[in-house]
């Protein structure tokens, strides 16, 4: 089976490099282009690609960058609780500057520093990551595509990359770039990674 892992594209909390978790904030302009030049970008590397199954966040900017990059309707998308953004609590829709050092130091290095009171844990986030890609192992897929979000992103390439925090931190996922993994038997392996220059 190969895991195709995709963030949503970008939206206006983003451009305003605010906080943006469990806002159902939908895709910009530039957002809903980034997925349209993404799914061309597929379709030049990996001619005539069809996935089997598209998973997204029950979020819109997840439904519908994986109903385009995927190239279904967004009703055929299945929707997983599980692969929804971290929940930043208070900070949710705060300036990335402006979030004080507590979360600050969380988000840029949690192998060091705690989460702040009402924000997610990676421990949270590893738990569900990892729940949804073992029972998505179990299905009978050739080629499936995972639409979700920068934070969960982190934990679901920690289980396929098999990292020993469950997490890889860094470098971070950019809007719309693609990452496929193969997994067989248990084991797993990165393939590449489809980014638009």
């Amino acid at each position: 089976m190969k895991i195709w892992i995709t963030r949503h594209g970008q939206t206006n909390l983003n451009k305003a490099r605010l906080m943006q978790g469990l806002t159902d904030e939908p895709l910009n302009e530039t957002g809903l282009e980034q997925a349209r030049q993404t799914r061309a970008l597929l379709e030049e590397t990996h001619p005539g690609i069809v996935f089997d199954a598209v998973y997204a966040s029950p979020l819109k900017r997840a439904i519908v960058t994986g109903s385009i990059i995927g190239n279904v309707p967004e009703d055929q998308i299945i929707r997983d609780e599980r692969i929804i953004e971290a929940d930043f609590g208070r900070y949710e829709k705060k300036c990335y500057w402006l979030v004080g050092p507590r979360m600050t130091l969380y988000w840029g290095f949690p192998e060091y520093f705690p989460a702040p009171s009402t924000v997610e844990t990676t421990e949270q986030m590893i738990r569900r990551a990892h729940g949804f890609l073992r029972e998505l192992e179990q299905k009978d897929y050739e080629n499936v595509l995972v639409a979700c979000h920068g934070g969960i992103i982190r934990a679901l390439t920690g289980y396929l990359e098999d990292a020993p925090r469950g997490y890889i931190w860094r470098p971070r996922p950019h809007n719309c770039e693609v990452r496929i993994y193969e997994s067989s038997g248990g084991k797993h392996r990165f393939l590449e990674k489809i980014q638009q220059t």
